[in-house]
C-alpha cells in the first residue's frame, strides 16, 4: 500500500491527525494539548458547526433534527480534511455517517493518522454528564452512552489506524502518547494466503499490544529472553492493565532458544495452564525468539493468534515480518517450521536502547541486503551515515539525530520484505530473493555452531554471492568492490576462513533453496536486480569461496 511523505501531506493541507471517539473521551482537551506540544493549530468540528449554523448544536437538533445536523457535519468535515493541517477533533457521531467514513478512509490511505481515543467508560460518562448540552444523551445519559458505545466502537476501530488508551493518564501524558503513536511508520502486509496485518515502527509501538491481540484471548503467553527483561516488564504491564492473564515464559538467548526441546517445554506449559485456541502468544526479543514464538503459535492447537515484538534491529527488519516460523536442528538452520503470519508486528524503537553496539551493527547486514536487492536508497542512507551507525550507542539513541535515520532504514527494509512476502508468502519464487547472501551465510552459522551472528554471516554471504555473480559473468567488478567497501565501513565482516570448501559445499547442498543435487543461489546482475543462479559452474563456486577466504 502506497504511503505519502509528510511533505506531500503538508502540500495537500491535510490534518496532522484526526481524533475520533465517544462523547467525554477528551477529544477536544487532549487535541488542544497535542497541538500545543507540536506547535500546530487545533480545530474542533462541533465548534466549527456551531459557528456555521449560528446557534448551539442542541438548539439546531431541536429545530431541524439529526439528519439535517449530520449533513452540515459531513460538509464541514469534508472541507476541513482538505484544507487544514493541524489536529482535528470530530464529534462522537461523525464517523457513523458513511460519507464521513469514506473521507476518513481516503485520508488514512494517503498517510493520515486517525486516532481512536479510547477512554475508560466510567471516566468518559462522567465527563459527558458534566459537560451537558449533548442531545444524543437525552434521558438516561449513562444507558444512552453505553448503547451508543456498543454501536460506535466497531466503526471507530474500522476508521482508525491508531488506537490510544488513556485510562488513568494525565492530559499531558496522554497527549505525549498520542504524539508517539501518530509518529509511527506503518507498513501494511497482505496478499494471497495472508490475513492482512500491519508492522508498526516507532517509539512506543508496544502500546498497540491490546488492540492487535483484540478482545478474544483470555490468556497470553509472553515468550521472551532474560536479556530483554526491561522491555518484557513493560509489555507485561500493558497486557495486564488491558485485562489479560499473562504467563511469563523465559527462553535461552539467541539460537540456543530456537530448538524443538525449548518448544516442547512451552507446549507443556501451555497445556498445564489451560491455553485454548482462542488464547494468544506474544514473542518479545530478537529474531530467534520471534521465530520460536511464531512456531509455537503455529503449532499449538493448529494455530493461535500471535504478535511479534522485535527488540533488535535484525529482528525488526527481518525475522519478525513475513510469517516464517521455525526451529533449528543439528542438521541445519530453520529446517523445521511453517509459514504462519502474525496478527501484527510492533517494532518499538525504545527497545533498541538496551542493544549492544555489535548486535545493532549485525542487523545492518539485513538492512544492506534489502538495499542490494530492491531499494538502492537504503544503500545511499547507509553510505551517508555509516560513521554514526557504526558508533551506535543505545543509551543516547532516542535523543540523537540517529533515531529518525534508523526509523527510516527499518521502514524501508520492512517495505522491501513486505513487497516479496505479499507476492509470494511460501517462497515459491520472488520471495527467494530475500535470501541473497543466505546460502553461504547459513553454512557459516552452522559451521561456527551459531557463534556467528546471523547478520554478520549474511554480510559475508553477500560478498560470496557478489563474487559468484561476477565469476559467472553477471555482475561487474566495481559493484563487487562496492559491496566490500560499504559493508566494511558499517563494521560488518567481509571474509571468513573457518572451514574447508568441501564442508561448506555439503551444507550449501542442504540449503532450503536447493533442489535435489542442484545448487541454487540468489545472484545479482546489478543493484536492485537479483536473479536465480541455478547450478553454477563448480569451479566458480570454489573460486568465489577462495576469494572470500583470502580476504580473511
Amino acid at each position: 500500500m502506497a504511503r505519502h511523505s509528510r511533505h506531500e501531506m503538508a502540500a495537500r493541507r491535510r490534518p496532522a491527525a484526526v481524533i475520533v471517539g465517544m462523547m467525554g473521551a477528551g477529544k477536544t482537551r487532549l487535541g488542544k494539548e497535542m497541538s500545543q506540544m507540536l506547535g500546530i493549530g487545533f480545530a474542533d468540528a462541533d465548534q466549527q458547526i456551531e459557528e456555521a449554523i449560528g446557534m448551539s448544536i442542541p438548539k439546531y437538533f431541536a429545530r431541524h433534527g439529526e439528519a439535517a445536523f449530520r449533513e452540515v457535519e459531513r460538509r464541514t468535515v469534508a472541507e476541513t480534511l482538505g484544507s487544514f493541517d493541524g489536529i482535528y477533533a470530530l464529534g462522537g457521531g461523525a464517523p457513523m455517517t458513511p460519507a464521513v467514513r469514506e473521507a476518513l478512509h481516503d485520508y488514512a490511505e494517503h498517510g493520515g493518522r486517525v486516532i481512536y481515543l479510547l477512554a475508560d467508560p466510567a471516566e468518559a460518562m462522567e465527563r459527558a454528564r458534566r459537560g451537558g448540552g449533548r442531545p444524543m444523551l437525552d434521558g438516561d445519559a449513562d444507558a444512552r452512552w453505553m448503547a451508543l458505545y456498543e454501536q460506535r466502537d466497531p466503526v471507530y476501530r474500522q476508521v482508525a489506524n491508531v488506537i490510544v488508551r488513556t485510562h488513568g493518564m494525565t492530559p499531558k501524558a496522554a497527549a505525549r502518547k498520542m504524539i508517539e503513536m501518530t509518529n509511527e511508520g506503518i507498513v501494511h502486509v497482505d496478499g494471497a494466503g495472508i490475513e492482512a496485518y500491519d508492522v508498526r515502527i516507532g517509539e512506543g509501538a508496544l502500546n498497540h499490544l491490546p488492540d492487535v491481540l483484540g478482545a478474544g484471548p483470555v490468556r497470553v503467553a509472553l515468550i521472551h529472553t532474560q536479556s530483554v527483561q526491561r522491555h518484557s516488564d513493560r509489555a507485561r504491564a500493558i497486557l495486564r492493565k488491558a485485562g489479560y492473564q499473562v504467563s511469563d515464559i523465559v527462553i535461552p538467548d539467541a539460537e540456543a532458544g530456537k530448538t524443538v526441546q525449548v518448544a516442547d517445554g512451552i507446549w507443556q506449559r501451555l497445556g498445564n495452564e489451560g491455553f485454548t485456541r482462542s488464547d494468544a502468544i506474544v514473542g518479545l526479543g530478537g529474531g530467534a525468539c520471534t521465530d520460536l514464538a511464531g512456531f509455537v503459535a503455529a503449532t499449538w492447537m493448529r494455530g493461535v493468534r500471535y504478535v511479534n515484538c522485535p527488540t533488535s534491529l535484525l529482528a525488526m527488519v527481518d525475522a519478525s515480518t513475513g510469517g516464517k516460523t521455525g526451529v533449528n536442528t543439528p542438521q541445519g538452520k530453520n529446517l523445521v517450521g511453517s509459514f504462519y503470519t502474525p496478527a501484527g508486528v510492533l517494532a518499538d524503537l525504545r527497545t533498541l536502547t538496551s542493544l549492544p553496539n555489535d548486535i545493532f551493527i549485525e542487523g545492518l547486514g539485513e538492512v544492506a541486503k534489502s538495499g542490494f536487492i530492491r531499494d538502492p536508497e537504503i544503500l545511499t542512507i547507509l553510505e551517508d551515515h555509516a560513521d554514526e551507525l557504526r558508533a551506535f550507542d543505545g543509551e543516547t539513541f532516542l535523543d540523537s539525530p540517529l533515531k529518525p535515520i534508523v526509523a527510516e532504514l527499518i521502514e524501508r527494509t520492512v517495505r522491501v520484505k513486505a513487497h516479496h512476502v505479499c507476492a509470494d508468502l511460501k517462497e515459491a519464487g520472488l520471495r527467494e530473493f530475500l535470501n541473497y547472501g543466505h546460502t553461504f551465510g547459513h553454512a557459516i552459522e552452522q559451521l561456527e555452531h551459531f557463534r556467528w551472528r546471523h547478520g554478520n554471516a549474511v554480510a559475508v554471504g553477500m560478498v560470496y554471492a557478489a563474487e559468484l555473480s561476477n565469476l559467472t559473468g553477471h555482475l561487474d567488478r566495481p559493484t563487487v568492490e562496492y559491496t566490500y567497501d560499504l559493508l566494511d565501513r558499517l563494521g560488518l565482516p567481509t571474509s571468513w576462513n573457518g572451514a574447508g570448501f568441501d564442508e561448506v559445499l555439503a551444507l550449501m547442498h542442504r540449503d532450503k533453496k536447493a533442489r535435489g543435487n542442484t545448487l541454487r543461489f540468489v545472484g545479482l546482475e546489478e543493484i536492485g536486480r537479483p536473479f536465480h543462479l541455478d547450478d553454477p559452474d563448480q569451479q566458480a563456486v570454489r573460486e568465489a569461496f577462495e576469494r572470500v577466504r583470502q580476504q580473511a
